[in-house]
């Protein structure tokens, strides 16, 4: 891996980690709009990757693979940031939709029904669910934006630890994840397929047996009810 000169042989290794580089784009490609294109993920990417052979230093003891791994991840979302697709009145509406999830959950005292919250908003279920979808078209790693939103730069440049480890560590770990064991079963095990098993939304509409839009509308009621719990903390 290296010259004489202790050097990174960039060419080489570049190379050797544009597949890994690939790997991440359709991973995280799965989880998104549909006009996200993959070859923007991957150009994204390839910055990463040759900013972190600018930066790695062995000295350090940690491997070079994780390093190059959670650059390339940075840089792509980055790209997915500075692209802000979603519309105001989408944003006010999820304003609205964390507000109205937090007031029900506060008074009934238990997560609240899709109807509930329908009807809170002045919607139908109809309405309700197409709002759920306008909604998740717009979150990044969802759990990221709850907890740091801003500071993956901050972690990624602890080499060898993983940021949003790093992030869940401590009381607002434990807040996230009591707020997870209060959600209802399906939303519960949807998180678990999609974050902790990494299935694309296809998968865990077999699972579920639902369609892949409908997966998108639960998730974006479970991260609505998390960020309404977190909020309290």
């Amino acid at each position: 891996m290296y010259t004489a000169q202790g050097r990174m042989e960039h060419q080489s290794q570049l190379e050797a980690y544009l597949p890994m580089v690939r790997r991440q784009a359709l991973a995280l490609q799965v989880k998104l709009p549909a006009g996200v294109d993959l070859d923007d993920l991957i150009q994204a990417g390839i910055v990463g990757l040759l900013e972190a052979l600018g930066r790695f230093d062995a000295s350090q003891g940690a491997q070079f693979t994780t390093f190059a791994s959670q650059r390339v991840r940075g840089a792509m979302l980055d790209e997915l940031r500075s692209r802000d697709w979603l519309p105001r009145s989408v944003r006010r509406q999820a304003r609205a939709l964390d507000e109205a999830t937090r007031e029900l959950q506060q008074r009934l005292g238990r997560p609240p029904e899709e109807h509930e919250i329908a009807e809170a908003l002045d919607m139908d279920l109809v309405s309700y669910r197409r709002l759920l979808s306008d909604v998740n078209n717009g979150q990044l790693m969802p759990f990221e934006e709850l907890l740091a939103e801003g500071n993956e730069h901050r972690f990624s440049d602890q080499i060898g630890v993983a940021p949003l480890a790093e992030l869940l560590d401590g009381e607002r770990r434990e807040a996230l994840v009591a707020a997870i064991a209060e959600l209802p079963e399906r939303e519960k095990l949807l998180m678990a397929l999609y974050y902790q098993e990494e299935l694309n939304l296809k998968e865990i509409g077999a699972v579920l047996g639902v369609s892949e839009s409908r997966v998108c509308q639960i998730h974006s009621q479970a991260v609505s009810r998390l960020r309404a719990r977190l909020s309290e903390h």
